[in-house]
């Protein structure tokens, strides 16, 4: 029975979702949770490839299951051999050809900047605090720019070796409730760091060290040291997989 769990990490202590040589993964820590469960290790199917440190509320994963387990018993029957930081929580049955990641028409991001010179201690590791005070406005219209079919290699990291490098935004938002700003990108795909990166630019529009319109002049360079820094992982969770 192809099958598809949701997924919910903390990703500090995880090097992302992919299997890692010498570092600890979630998908590792998945495939121990269902070694113990059917006594065999079914190969997984990720929705994505979550940088080391990032954070999913909803990360999507497919399998056949070695031995068929109700969807609705299988959440709790995998979150008993998972440690308190992954939580499976919902399983469906799916179309034997459906793949995570492949069946996939989009995905959303979120990123937290507390935007406050002191820290809060009780959602500390999840989010990117910045002190300086930003300017959500000019950080709003530097988005606007980035939605739509762009090239956007000036937003991957140096050294990817990617050809193809256009992507879709659908949309790109920044809104700010207080000291919250949260900035939510839904995409047909992503380049290696693009959404830190985008992120790391609206940061230099939002502290007036680039301007709005300057996001413009940035994408049409194609050029990576045009764009801001990568902003850190911490404050990146996978939001939503589309199908």
């Amino acid at each position: 029975m192809n099958t598809l769990i949701t997924m919910q990490y903390v990703g500090t202590k995880y090097h992302g979702f992919q299997v890692q040589q010498n570092a600890l993964s979630v998908c590792e820590v998945l495939q121990n949770a269902l070694e113990k469960l059917y006594g065999t290790r079914p190969p997984v199917k990720g929705c994505s490839r979550t940088d080391s440190g990032v954070h999913a509320l909803c990360y999507c994963v497919s399998f056949i299951q070695p031995k068929p387990i109700d969807p609705q018993r299988l959440p709790l029957a995998i979150n008993m051999f998972l440690p308190d930081d992954i939580r499976v929580i919902s399983a469906q049955k799916v179309a034997d050809d459906f793949h995570a990641r492949y069946s996939s028409k989009s995905k959303e991001y979120i990123y937290r900047i507390y935007n406050s010179p002191t820290d809060d201690v009780f959602r500390k590791g999840t989010y990117w605090r910045f002190s300086k005070r930003l300017d959500v406005s000019a950080m709003q219209a530097a988005a606007r720019l980035l939605c739509g079919p762009h090239d956007f290699a000036a937003y991957m990291s140096a050294g990817s070796k990617i050809i193809d490098t256009v992507r879709t935004v659908h949309f790109l938002t920044v809104n700010q409730q207080g000291d919250d700003i949260t900035i939510h990108i839904c995409a047909d795909g992503y380049l290696y760091n693009m959404v830190r990166i985008i992120v790391g630019t609206l940061i230099e529009v939002g502290t007036h060290r680039m301007k709005a319109a300057d996001v413009a002049d940035v994408t049409k360079s194609k050029d990576r040291s045009k764009a801001g820094d990568t902003a850190p992982a911490e404050g990146l969770f996978l939001y939503k997989v589309n199908y």
